[in-house]
């Protein structure tokens, strides 16, 4: 593998784990209340 290809892999691989990271975030600030909505509106088939 050369350097250049090694270089955007790394920079492919760090750009999804950032963006994995984001919606994360978002998803741990907002979970709580999509999960209630989606109870609250009988579709949650485990609750």
């Amino acid at each position: 593998m050369s350097v250049r290809r090694a270089t955007q892999t790394t920079l492919l691989v760090a750009a999804l784990a950032a963006g994995s990271g984001v919606v994360f975030a978002m998803w741990a600030q907002q979970g709580p209340e999509i999960f209630l909505a989606v109870v609250e509106n009988g579709l949650a088939w485990c609750f």
